[in-house]
Order: structure tokens, then C-alpha cells, then sequence
């Protein structure tokens, strides 16, 4: 059950789900006992509820009419999956083509599934190796096209945020 129902103190309309004992208006914060909301209307339709709620809302800011000649909400969102580009067509609009794009995603994902920023990978440095040390991360970093002065002032910095904790020469993340 779906009931359209409003604050006594700010005049907000939302939606209540189910049956619950208090209620709290989501503007104002105010919270009462349910059965002592005034219900606008009660369905069993979750739409008819928006419905109902969306119309009420226009009606007070003098769009009511505007409203009326809208379709309804389950006739709008069936419309917009119809009115959908697909990523093949809006690829060919913008002058690519699709089978180059897709060639390109399956070699990113074979070559290691995508990028990854210098940072994340000092901490997959840490996450990964067995006891890392200094030397160890950075060369793990190294193998992954990061610079060496670049591992050692990012596991500095990590450490001194917390983020990564040294003990006798061996990280860990925390």
C-alpha cells in the first residue's frame, strides 16, 4: 500500500510506503503518528500514488493544467527506453567506429583490465606483496611504469596520513 500524505506543519506532500506507526516529513522533520498524517489518497499502485502526489504539487504552484496534458509516469519511462541512442549509433554520429572501440576495450582488458593511477598503485603494492619492504614496493612499482622517487614519496606520504603503517621495515595497509 501507497499513501500520499502531508506535513501539518510545512504543508510537504511525499509518499509512505506500507503501514508504518510514525512518520517523519522529510522537509520539516516533524514526526507524528501515522494514523494521524492526513492520507490524500490510498493505492495499491506506487505510480498512481506519484501520480497523484506530482498532480497535487502542480495544482499548488499553478501548473495544473501543464500537468493534465503530460503522459502519465509509466507512459513517459516506457518512451524514453524507446528514445534511447545506442552506443553504436551515437560512436558513428561522433565519426568513430564502434568495432575500433570495442578492439581497443578487449586489449585494455587483456593487458590488465584498464587503468590504474600512480597512487593506487603503491597501495596494490602493499595490498599485494608478502611483507613488503621499501625496496620491494618500489620495485613492484617500477615493473607497473611508476618511477621510483615517485613509490618512495607516495609510501612516505601514505604513512605519515595513516593510510599505511611501517614496522620494522615492513608495510601493511590499515
Amino acid at each position: 500500500m501507497y499513501a500520499v500524505v502531508g506535513c501539518s506543519e510545512c504543508s510537504a506532500l511525499w509518499i509512505v510506503e506500507g503501514r508504518p506507526e510514525t512518520t517523519e516529513c522529510p522537509r520539516c522533520g516533524s514526526t507524528r503518528q501515522f494514523s494521524k498524517r492526513r492520507k490524500f489518497v490510498t493505492t495499491e499502485d506506487e505510480d498512481h500514488a506519484r501520480e497523484v502526489r506530482s498532480s497535487m504539487l502542480a495544482n499548488r504552484s499553478g501548473y495544473g493544467d501543464a500537468f493534465a496534458d503530460l503522459d502519465s509516469f509509466s507512459e513517459m519511462d516506457a518512451a524514453t527506453d524507446e528514445a534511447v541512442v545506442s552506443d553504436d549509433e551515437y560512436l558513428e554520429a561522433a565519426g568513430i567506429d564502434p568495432d575500433e572501440v570495442a578492439a581497443a576495450g578487449e586489449r585494455a582488458d587483456a593487458a590488465g583490465g584498464g587503468s590504474v593511477s600512480k597512487k593506487e598503485r603503491v597501495r596494490e603494492a602493499v595490498r599485494e606483496l608478502d611483507r613488503p619492504t621499501e625496496d620491494d614496493i618500489v620495485a613492484y612499482c617500477a615493473e607497473h611504469g611508476v618511477s621510483d622517487e615517485y613509490a618512495r614519496r607516495t609510501l612516505e606520504k601514505l604513512a605519515r596520513s595513516g593510510e599505511v603503517s611501517e614496522s620494522r621495515g615492513v608495510y601493511r595497509l590499515l
